[in-house]
């Protein structure tokens, strides 16, 4: 008795060490632990470096002002309301094209991934859109829908529906077929199958999809509040431009900047909640 019971200890012990073993060669491979805020460490960098070269006078103030003189720039423009006004109106445009921009991708992708023939009519056609640069819509737009808001949330939504109808769509097609057949051997309805296989099955690339069109929404909106608007962030960097005043241009680039990684952030920190079962190298 004594003998077996040595035996079954040290298998035991066998099996721990190779554990150990084991999760000292993920720990080796792996990036390494995560750290709080560790996202922030590149753009304060680069303010650091920043400030130490306009600090040694090796950036020429006209072109590159100093981080000082931008945050009081910055707090000129806050304190006399045109600022906050022109957050105000460039957070709205990104809102509502982002939202329709947001529908938009996700009902086509779901159309064109549960059926043949949504995948016929609506697959070819975004391709297609996909293959025209959405920046050079523009003058077509502004002959359709004129030149006031109209026009910019349009654009906007069709720089967001594409990335996100690309990769969700991608998503719903990746999914495994033998999914769907134990769905159907369980006998679930379409309503059921869609709730519990398919959007589950496309969460990741949805997710995806979001980083990307939010980006984007920022992107088309530097662009498009410079044509013909009387606010916004892109118009106050227009006239700036007009002006020289180049304190004020990097005002509303860090601003876009900030929106750009905040908003971004939000979206990681949903998604690693969203899809907190999934196992992946960054977490």
């Amino acid at each position: 008795m004594s003998a077996v019971t040595t035996l079954a200890t040290a298998r035991s012990a066998v099996t721990v060490a190779e554990d150990a073993h084991q999760v000292r060669r993920r720990r080796r491979l792996s990036p390494g632990k995560r750290w709080p805020a560790a996202r922030l460490a590149g753009p304060l960098l680069v303010v650091v470096l920043w400030t130490a070269a306009s600090a040694a006078g090796t950036l020429d103030p006209g072109a590159i002002p100093a981080p000082w003189t931008v945050a009081e720039t910055a707090g000129r423009l806050w304190s006399d309301g045109t600022l906050a006004t022109d957050v105000v109106t460039s957070l709205r445009r990104a809102a509502i094209g982002f939202s329709i921009g947001l529908g938009a991708g996700v009902l086509l992708a779901l159309a064109a991934g549960l059926s043949r023939v949504g995948d016929a009519l609506i697959d070819g056609t975004v391709q297609l859109n996909r293959a025209v640069p959405t920046l050079g819509l523009i003058p077509l737009f502004i002959l359709w829908l004129g030149i006031g808001e109209t026009f910019k949330i349009a654009i906007i939504a069709i720089v967001v529906y594409i990335p996100m109808y690309l990769n969700t769509h991608a998503a719903l097609s990746g999914i495994d077929s033998r999914y769907v057949e134990l769905a159907e051997v369980q006998g679930l309805s379409r309503l059921r199958f869609i709730r519990q296989v398919v959007i589950p099955g496309s969460l990741p690339g949805f997710f995806v999809g979001l980083r990307l069109s939010v980006t984007g929404s920022w992107l088309g909106l530097v662009v498009l509040e410079q044509i013909n608007a009387t606010s916004g962030l892109g118009y106050m960097m227009f006239q700036a431009q007009n002006y020289g005043q180049t304190d004020v241009i990097l005002v509303g680039l860090l601003i876009y900047g900030v929106f750009g990684l905040v908003s971004d952030s939000v979206v990681r920190l949903i998604e690693r909640r969203v899809l907190s079962w999934r196992r992946t190298l960054s977490s």
